[in-house]
């Protein structure tokens, strides 16, 4: 593969990278997001949603085998990106997020949970299409060594270098991941700035000081968070050393597969039912052993051949 050939050049080297001319080298990131069969509408959705939020992403129609994900990495070549996010759907109703540093890994599998779409949430927040986000990480993120690598593996998927292709030259948005009870929670906000001044020459009516304070070039402006969205939380399962492939080096223990939670569920409910009818049958054994046991209101026909009947 032309990626292989790449690293390869570069060993042959001496291990130091190719740079243009003017001896500035840029860093590339684009990132390849494509779902699977069997999405519902809110996966749609979401991945939609993120693809409006980076403009180094790009989208890829429905990739239809869920085992050889190996492949994907020949998709992502094609497409020239050294990201990718894989969306996996399971019996329509459970989603998986793969993500992946292509071609030599490592790749991250997350269960996505609480989806919330903007069109859901219809927040007030709002940011110009091709800004550059803020990645904003938890203190946790530096605790942990698997949480040091989902941090650095998000900041080349979500990050967005300066000078990017289709990136506008400003900020306005911050993407927030926070580590909680054992789930990554992922918010968008929005950075409003207003000028104190201007508010002030509103309420007290004074037109000269917001003339004034117009003119000045550095101002303090007070800047607020807005929630723009999605929403989504994602719990961490396994890290593979490769990409979409190799040895396991991280396992979440703690996690319980979806599939295992309705299991449970079924078998609290038949546990209550089989219980029910074991003490209704007991019950009527017990009628059926005093005689008071009834058919349509009469009593049982008493048997010719009982003790009480032959020895009365």
């Amino acid at each position: 593969m032309a990626s292989v050939y790449k690293t390869l050049s570069k060993s042959m080297n001496g291990g130091k990278p190719e740079t243009p001319a003017n001896g500035v080298r840029k860093n590339k990131q684009k990132t390849l997001l494509l779902p699977s069969r069997g999405t519902t509408f809110r996966h749609r959705h979401l991945i939609q949603d993120i693809v409006n939020l980076l403009p180094t992403a790009k989208k890829d129609a429905k990739f239809d085998s869920k085992k050889k994900l190996f492949l994907l990495n020949e998709l992502c070549e094609l497409s020239n990106c050294n990201n990718c996010l894989y969306f996996e759907a399971r019996k329509n109703q459970d989603l998986y997020l793969w993500a992946s540093k292509v071609p030599n890994g490592p790749t991250v599998k997350f269960h996505v949970l609480n989806i919330s779409t903007m069109e859901e949430l219809n927040f007030t927040g709002n940011c110009l299409k091709g800004s550059r986000p803020i990645l904003s990480f938890d203190s946790a993120f530096d605790q942990e060594p698997y949480l040091q690598l989902i941090k650095e593996i998000f900041l080349h998927v979500f990050g967005v270098p300066p000078g990017a292709r289709k990136s506008k030259p400003f900020v306005d948005h911050v993407m927030s991941f926070m580590f909680v009870d054992g789930k990554i929670w992922v918010r968008n906000y929005e950075i409003k700035e207003t000028d104190p001044s201007k508010t002030k020459a509103g309420e007290d009516g004074d037109e000269e000081v917001s003339s004034k304070s117009s003119k000045g070039r550095n101002k303090e402006l007070d800047m607020s968070l807005l929630e723009i969205g999605p929403r989504f939380v994602m719990s961490p399962i396994i890290i593979q050393e490769g990409s979409f492939g190799g040895p396991i080096i991280y396992e979440n223990k703690n996690f319980v597969s979806p599939n295992q939670v309705r299991a449970d569920l079924r078998r609290k409910k038949a546990t209550k039912h089989n219980t029910r009818v074991d003490q209704s049958t007991d019950r009527l054994a017990k009628k059926g052993d005093l005689g008071l046991r009834t058919n349509g209101g009469k009593k049982a026909p008493v048997d010719e051949l009982d003790s009480k009947k032959l020895f009365a």
